[in-house]
């Protein structure tokens, strides 16, 4: 009993090293497992480093990944270089990068300006040091960063006919997933997803919600919430008015009358 209460141990121990760091052939790499933030705002992603042959003089390349593997999208890329006050990104480097940490301190922390929900994903961040021995360093565990937003109604409409009947939809995004809610003129009505949900990465902040059977002359309100805010948007629907002249002539479209009455809180 007491050997594999020891093993256990151990390998929890193990496992939080992991955690805190990643460390191979005299290298230690430091990262933070995860990174939240909030839509619009900035956000950095700690890194950072150590090597016993590293020094102030040597040349440094430092590279950011999105993703692992061949589907990896690299995002940044520098090179510092021994007296250079900076790490000197390329020409056609995106400026909402940035490194906020100094390489010839060790940090390579990234910062991304107005993050969004498409930031989304798991990071990695390599150094490689130039000289004689060409050696490089990558972070195996990653970071990974979620970026969330209060919720956002796209878009409210209604479709259908006099014959098949009304329906309205309400599509929403946010992160964590908004919960939608419709109310009508008295009380609470029951909406239902839309099928197929949004795939990949959209189904976890994108949404649409349908409310059957919708009646002209009345007022539906689309009500969506997450622990970030709220937002709610009003419809009234004009009824159709009667044919003026041949029997059977087609009914003018709805008309469509959308507030939008946001409460967010960040």
């Amino acid at each position: 009993m007491d050997v594999c209460w020891a093993c256990s141990t151990l390998s929890l121990l193990l496992h939080v090293i992991g955690a805190l760091g990643s460390r191979d052939d005299g290298w230690f790499m430091n990262v933070q497992a995860e990174v939240r933030a909030i839509e619009g705002y900035p956000v950095v992603l700690p890194c950072t480093f150590s090597h016993p042959q590293h020094s102030q003089h040597s040349s440094l390349q430092v590279l950011w990944r999105l993703g692992h593997g061949q589907g990896a999208t690299v995002l940044y890329r520098c090179t510092s270089r021994p007296g250079a006050p900076a790490c000197e990104p390329g020409p056609q480097q995106d400026q909402r990068y940035r490194l906020e940490g100094n390489p010839t301190e060790h940090d390579l922390s990234l910062r991304i300006n107005s993050a969004n929900l498409q930031d989304s994903g798991r990071y990695y961040c390599r150094v490689e040091v130039q000289g004689r021995e060409h050696v490089s360093f990558e972070d195996k565990m990653g970071t990974r960063l979620r970026v969330e937003a209060p919720p956002k109604i796209l878009s409210l409409s209604v479709d259908g006919s006099e014959q098949s009947g009304y329906r309205a939809l309400c599509q929403v995004q946010g992160s964590p997933l908004p919960d939608v809610q419709w109310l009508g003129p008295d009380d609470l009505l029951e909406g239902s997803p839309v099928v197929p949900l949004a795939q990949g990465a959209m189904a976890y902040y994108h949404t649409v919600s349908q409310l059957t059977d919708v009646e002209p002359g009345h007022q539906y309100t689309c009500s969506a919430s997450n622990p970030l805010g709220k937002e709610h948007a009003t419809l009234y629907v004009v009824p159709p008015r009667p044919p003026l002249h041949a029997a059977g002539a087609s009914p003018p479209l709805l008309i469509l009358v959308a507030v939008s009455l946001g409460a967010k809180v960040v």
